[in-house]
This record gives structure tokens, sequence and C-alpha cells, in this order.
């Protein structure tokens, strides 16, 4: 029992803390994809700041199907301002190239347009829902964090020191539908470093990992190798994946792919990059 009030304690100092720095940008555009982190940061922006934040989702078509609509149904839940503005990062051939800071140019097109919107709007702040375990803040670097510094993007929930973990702790607290939604990158991020991003390439992988969520895997990447797939799902639910590779197989193939394979090793960050199949 005093452990758990001793947590309670600390995550409310935490909160706290959250809070005033929240408070200290005045008004702020936040960079807002539906996310967990976004939208803890969005609610504490919301309940903090008032009409003196806008929460903007951009759209590409590295958006996976239903973001768009579940970021919606967040804002709107949590009460605040909302707008979608269209993202043009295929027009560079530095991203469409796929190098492996690819995600430096997307940011960097997406933070490019925040900022001058929030100059146009009178925002003193572009502010983004990085935490503690992220790019620099974190174990790795990530090339979207690089965005982030050049322009000037804010990042309370790292600033003030909230891991993922601490995240979906204050995200539940709060009532957060969110809460305890698994990661959903973009979909570029399926397609190995040096291969085109294309947007009938993503296409498929869409409807690829939306076939699987729809037969119940909430977490599942779909790694596009030209013709091949590669399908990730966490350990505990490779098995019962396996039990349905026929039919799974034969939807991909509907689809486009050739060859259809899951992942023994289960869905692991950083997979990318290994191409063997």
């Amino acid at each position: 029992m005093a452990d758990a009030a001793r947590l309670t304690g600390v995550a409310a100092i935490d909160e706290s803390r959250l809070r005033a720095s929240v408070r200290e940008l005045g008004s702020a555009v936040i960079a807002y994809s539906g996310g967990v982190d976004s939208a803890t940061l969005l609610a504490v922006a919301a309940g903090e700041l008032g009409e003196r934040v806008l929460a903007v989702t951009g759209r590409s078509p590295s958006l996976a199907s239903g973001e768009a609509q579940s970021a919606l149904r967040v804002a709107r839940a949590i009460g605040a301002k909302h707008e979608f503005i269209a993202t043009n990062e295929f027009d560079n051939p530095n991203y469409v190239s796929n190098p492996a800071n690819r995600c430096y140019y997307c940011k960097d097109e997406l933070y490019g347009r925040l900022t001058r919107l929030a100059l146009e709007r009178g925002f003193a702040h572009v502010a983004d829902g990085c935490n503690a375990d992220d790019g620099t803040f974190g174990l790795d670097m990530r090339p979207g964090r690089s965005a982030a510094k050049r322009h000037g993007v804010r990042s309370p929930l790292a600033e003030t020191g909230f891991t993922k973990a601490a995240v979906r702790d204050l995200a539940r607290r709060l009532g957060l539908r969110v809460w305890d939604k698994p990661a959903t990158p973009c979909l570029s991020s399926r397609i190995p470093h040096g291969a085109r991003v294309e947007p009938d390439v993503l296409r498929r992988i869409d409807l690829a990992e939306r076939y699987l969520r729809a037969r119940g895997f909430r977490e599942v990447r779909v790694r596009h190798f030209g013709a091949a797939a590669r399908i990730e799902v966490p350990l505990d639910d490779v098995a019962r994946l396996a039990t349905a590779q026929n039919a799974v197989t034969r939807a991909l193939r509907a689809i486009g792919y050739e060859r259809v394979e899951i992942d023994p090793r289960g869905y692991r960050m950083g997979s990318l990059n290994d191409t063997s199949l």
C-alpha cells in the first residue's frame, strides 16, 4: 500500500511538472498523430492552454488507413481544436529514394509547415509528442529529431522526463482511449532503406495490414521486399498466425505479393534492415 501511494505521488509530481512546462509555452501548435504520445500532450495542453492550442495532423500516402479518423475522434473527445494539412514529402526525391535518414525529410516537411502555420496564426510554439525514450532523449538517434531541432520544436514530454511507460500511465489516468494503442509508424517504415517509397507500394502494405488487423492481430508489420512480404506479429501471436498461414498467403497474393513469410522471431523494432527471407 505504501509503495502504491509513493508511486501515485511520484506520478502526480511528474504530471504537475509537465503541466507547468506546457503552461510556459503560452500557446502552441501540436504535431498530432493521434497516437498515445501526441494525444497525451494534446490533452494536457488543452487543459492548460484551452483555445491557445491547435492540434494539426499531416496527411500523405504514408498515413495508414483509419489513422486520420482515429486522430479526429480522439481530438474531439479531448475537446481540442484540430485540423488536417496535406504534406508533400513525396515531392522530395530525397524522401522517395528512401535513404537511412528518410524520416528527416518527412519531419522537415511537417515541422516546416507547422512552424509557418504557427507564425501565421500567432501561436508561440510548435510542440510534438516525443518522449524521453525517443531519439536524442533516449538511447538511439532518430533523424526526425534533427528536423525537430532545426525548426525549434518543443517536446514537453521528453523535457520533463516522461518515458513511454509514464506516458501510457498518464493517458490511462486521463481516460484517453488510445492509452494502450500500439505504435503506428508511417507505412514507409515497412520498406528497406534504398528501395523507393511509392504510393502504390504503400497502398499494398496498408491493405495487407488492414486484412491482418481484421483477423485480430492488433500489432502487425508487413515488411515489403518487392514481390515478397514478411509478416511480423508479437511472439505470443506467431503460432496463431501460423495456423492461418494458407488463408493469409492467399489474401496477400491477391493484392500483389508473390511470396509471404511469417517471421518466427516475432515483431521487433529495427528489423527493417534484415532483408533475409
